[in-house]
């Protein structure tokens, strides 16, 4: 396969070849796959579908294991973060080496390396609600020594040393007050809104959607083609049903204008009709079918050889019932009109 890939520019008055390698195609492919799959991830997290963002978070990892600069992972380390907060309240689970580092602490300590990617009242607003939440979520669950521990923690790390709000969460652990009200303000649900301030924010910023929009575009326009063949398919459906009524409308009128109907004034051939309520014994009626099968094969015209013709032309060759519909052939059946089919190609008067 050749390594490079060419293309023209229709709009280049001097037609200038431009070429670029598969390798530099590629990485502005898998940029905008990447981008497309944090705003996918953003989404979910604002809508609290948890689990669906713990799947593609993995697929999100994974396609960014090649470096892709600083963009990336930027962006990896902001889906870091917020794996972590969404197993805030699960205190056995560990994201770092040092042991007894609970979701929230580590969120923490990734969060503050998204100091340069987000305003500082932003920035010091969810930190605070990260330090609270993480002494908040152990009291919950009635691990006390527990809460203890981040306090420590938080304290030991410069980056997250805030005294007074220390020393104030150090008063209500001793106290056990699990739902002291500064604890109820700085809620988990109150962080989980902020973070979500912060991803509309930062999406603002780089909005990621490139691929977003180029797929929603080709998303509407096949929608649009799949709507006109609905749309075509329902006057289709529309025109066939008019053809049946108005073919319905023929064949009765073809049959009400017959050229037995016709013979309005009696003849000396016509018999009175009648009802019999006396069954007819089975030989008797072979007898009289047998008669009148005998006598109607004696008069097969030009013209009915030619409305046999046409309805084999319109029908087809054993569609002999719905020829007997369309044309008036003097009583005789499916079986005759078979029969008389073979007299005439046998003797090639049709084709």
């Amino acid at each position: 396969m050749d390594s490079e890939i060419k293309y023209k520019n229709a709009t280049d008055a001097s037609d200038t070849d431009e070429s670029v390698s598969f390798d530099e195609v590629s990485t502005v492919a898998k940029l905008w796959m990447l981008n497309f799959m944090f705003l996918d991830l953003c989404r979910q997290f604002k809508e609290d579908d948890y689990d669906e963002f713990n799947e593609k978070c993995l697929a999100f990892s994974a396609t960014s294991s090649t470096p892709n600069g600083n963009i990336c992972k930027e962006k990896l380390t902001i889906c870091a973060f917020l794996t972590r907060v969404m197993h805030g309240d699960q205190l056995d689970v560990e994201f770092e080496e040092e042991a007894g580092v609970m979701p929230l602490m580590s969120a923490a300590k990734v969060w503050s390396s998204l100091e340069y990617a987000v305003e500082d009242e932003m920035f010091k607003n969810i930190a605070q609600l990260l330090l609270v939440q993480s002494v908040a979520v152990c009291l919950v669950q009635g691990q006390r020594s527990s809460a203890s521990s981040a306090l420590k923690w938080f304290e030991n790390n410069g980056d997250f040393s805030q005294h007074n709000l220390i020393v104030k969460l150090s008063t209500i652990v001793t106290k056990g007050e699990t739902y002291h009200p500064f604890l109820v303000s700085f809620s988990f649900s109150r962080l989980l809104k902020s973070i979500k301030s912060f991803l509309d924010a930062y999406l603002e910023i780089d909005p990621c959607d490139y691929l977003f929009k180029e797929a929603t575009k080709e998303a509407q326009s096949l929608k649009r083609e799949r709507l006109k063949c609905w749309d075509e398919a329902d006057i289709s459906k529309e025109n066939r049903k008019e053809n049946e009524k108005k073919a319905v409308g023929l064949r009765t009128k073809r049959k009400l204008l017959s050229t037995k109907t016709l013979d309005i004034l009696p003849t000396d051939s016509c018999k009175k009709s009648f009802v019999s309520l006396r069954r007819i014994p089975h030989s008797a009626l072979s007898e009289v079918t047998s008669a009148k099968s005998m006598d109607t094969s004696k008069k097969w015209t030009l013209q009915l050889d030619k409305y046999l013709e046409a309805g084999v032309k319109r029908h087809g060759q054993g569609s002999w019932s719905r020829i007997l519909m369309d044309f008036d052939f003097d009583g005789r059946t499916g079986t005759m009109l078979k029969d008389r089919w073979r007299v005439l190609m046998k003797t090639h008067k049709v084709g």
